[in-house]
């Protein structure tokens, strides 16, 4: 840094702490200033929350939001791509339905009706992707854009208006010990920066035009998934109400049990037909205050099982690198160790791998 930068650095910094410590008085902006900033400070917050809380709408599964950040790139969590990067819960509830109702046949009126609602969920899910897609490309990238064009440049504006004004008020108190031509050009930076600041702000606050358009893509997606789901709905409606409507009108048929065969039983047996007498004996066990057991083993595993560190899933794990170790909701993990943060390693049915906290519940926490 050159003489002139460190001088500019130390001026700001005297004048900084003589401000937080000594209480002195900087240079005032003015309220047009102040009101323009408090918009256009509002505006940002609101863009920040507007595609946080727009995500959360398209996949509320936290688990899957999560899964997302560690395994994706921001690019692919914003609809760069031709796809939403995830399984819509329609896809995988229709997916379940056909099978089983594939398994069945069509001779089981159930299971037909399976397949007919397994089908159409997966079209939902189809058109659910859709809309993620045109809401990521045309309402949350525009707004991240908007953030990382327009939001920044007027926070770097105000912060350089910052730094002026803190090395113009120092060179104001002490005029006469610096030359007056410093300090008429710290002025002239100041009020540059001023007018840049404002510049920005105004212009972001300008193109409400843009934000209004880019909400009503939104609107209009919506309404479209909308329809769509509502006219694949109906016509499942009144598929499914044929169906119960022919299932009624067949005559119910009698069930008729087979009759049953005779058996030569051959020669008497005296023997109770029992267990030997020299059968071992069950493990004995004494009945507790509620009725649990309390046999020694029981005791044993039960101690052994509430000292040992675990997890229970929270959702189902498909792993997707080379170490990660996968689960299905509700297993009971054994707990190994705490990688980071974010991920632990465990050890399931055999397997031992790493796998996202934000998955599991913790039972019992590792030691310490």
């Amino acid at each position: 840094m050159s003489v002139a930068g460190l001088k500019k650095q130390f001026y700001k910094a005297s004048q900084l702490v003589s401000e937080k410590v000594g209480g002195a008085e900087g240079t005032k902006l003015d309220d047009d200033f102040k009101d323009l900033e408090r918009k256009a400070d509002l505006t940002s917050k609101a863009v920040v929350e507007l595609m946080n809380k727009t995500s959360e709408y398209l996949q509320p599964n936290p688990a899957t939001r999560a899964k997302l950040s560690m395994l994706n790139t921001v690019s692919k969590i914003r609809g760069q791509v031709n796809s939403p990067g995830y399984a819509q819960p329609e896809g995988l509830l229709g997916e379940s339905m056909t099978k089983f109702g594939k398994e069945m046949g069509d001779s089981n009126n159930f299971g037909g009706a399976l397949v007919e609602v397994g089908e159409s969920m997966k079209r939902l899910a189809e058109i659910k992707d859709s809309l993620d897609i045109d809401v990521k490309q045309n309402f949350i990238d525009p707004l991240q854009a908007f953030a990382d064009k327009d939001i920044k440049d007027i926070q770097h504006h105000l912060k350089k208006l910052e730094s002026r004004r803190l090395d113009y008020d120092y060179k104001k108190k002490r005029q006469g010990k610096i030359p007056d031509e410093e300090v008429r050009q710290a002025l002239e930076k100041f009020h540059e920066s001023i007018e840049l600041a404002s510049g920005s702000m105004h212009h972001m606050l300008e193109s409400d035009v843009e934000h209004v358009t880019q909400l009503s893509c939104l609107v209009d997606h919506l309404l479209q998934y909308h329809r769509e789901s509502a006219t694949i709905l109906e016509d499942l409606s009144g598929r499914l109400q044929m169906r119960i409507t022919e299932a009624n009108s067949r005559p119910r048929q009698q069930y008729v049990p087979k009759s049953r065969p005779s058996f030569d039983y051959g020669e008497a047996d005296h023997s109770n037909g029992g267990y030997s007498s020299n059968a071992t004996s069950p493990p004995a066990y004494s009945s507790g205050p509620q009725g649990q057991l309390t046999g020694p083993s029981f005791q044993r595993a039960s101690t052994r099982n509430r000292q040992q560190p675990c997890c229970q899933a929270l959702y189902d794990f498909e792993p997707e690198n080379e170490g990660e170790l996968g689960f299905k909701e509700g297993d009971v993990i054994t707990l190994t160790s705490q990688i980071d943060e974010n991920w632990m390693e465990g050890t399931l049915r055999g397997q031992t791998g790493f796998f996202p906290i934000s998955f599991v519940n913790i039972t019992v926490p590792l030691p310490n």
